[in-house]
């Protein structure tokens, strides 16, 4: 059973949302309000599984909530405003329905989240870095565009305060990014965090000498923090 919240500021539309979830027997509807606040505890204290976010409301905008809440349940979007499916897209959330929701969009809204759920069930051996070993390229969000990099291009990530230079064969890509979420995305077969300012390709890495790494024409310290574990990752490799 999926447990679910409707956040909006307009109670015809909670009544609409509680009567279409009410249709559906995988849904269970654990609170109806107009207080975003109250919502976003209830989120953070582990109650829901899926909230139906209204995007423009006095107290907190459902952009706002969306940051807060980082990822911790599922979010299907309901507005009026289709302006901010970009926005919400970035930031995860399920899907973006439109007022007036017509019950068959908000069906196959919900089918998306208990497809997941059923994922999820289905391959729990399947750890997150194993997923990520499958992956050969990653997106990024420059100043203007969603960008695609192939792993097989980067060379190294060197991170600086407010966001991380991707170096690659062709060119140097600027995002706002931090290291540890770039470290969680990357391949750990194929990418180690040797510094806190650099995650390097170890395929890419021509030679090691006195604590440095030598990449193309790039000389990268093995900070003191992840030198031991970065040379025994390489005996491993090499044993």
């Amino acid at each position: 059973m999926v447990r679910c919240i409707a956040v909006d500021d307009e109670p015809l539309a909670l009544d609409i949302i509680a009567d279409y979830v009410a249709k559906i027997p995988e849904l269970s509807l654990v609170a109806s309000t107009t207080n975003a606040i109250e919502a976003l505890t209830m989120v953070q204290n582990g109650e829901v599984d899926l909230v139906f976010l209204d995007v423009q409301m006095p107290e907190l905008t459902g952009i706002q909530f969306l940051k807060i809440i980082n990822g911790k349940c599922d979010v299907i979007l309901t507005t009026a405003y289709p302006q901010y499916a970009l926005e919400g897209y970035e930031l995860n959330v399920v899907d973006y329905l439109l007022k007036p929701i017509a019950f068959d969009r908000f069906y196959k809204s919900v089918q998306k989240v208990l497809n997941n759920s059923v994922l999820k069930t289905q391959q729990p051996v399947l750890s997150t870095v194993q997923q990520n070993d499958m992956v050969d390229f990653i997106f990024v969000k420059t100043e203007h565009k969603i960008q695609r990099v192939d792993l097989d291009d980067i060379l190294y990530i060197e991170g600086l305060k407010d966001y991380i230079s991707i170096f690659t064969t062709t060119e140097r890509i600027v995002t706002l990014q931090n290291m540890k979420k770039m470290e969680d995305i990357l391949p750990a077969n194929r990418f180690v965090r040797v510094h806190r300012s650099y995650i390097v390709a170890l395929d890419k890495i021509a030679s090691i000498e006195r604590g440095r790494i030598f990449i193309q024409d790039k000389v990268i310290p093995v900070g003191d923090t992840y030198r031991d574990a970065f040379y025994k990752y390489i005996g491993d490799k090499n044993g």
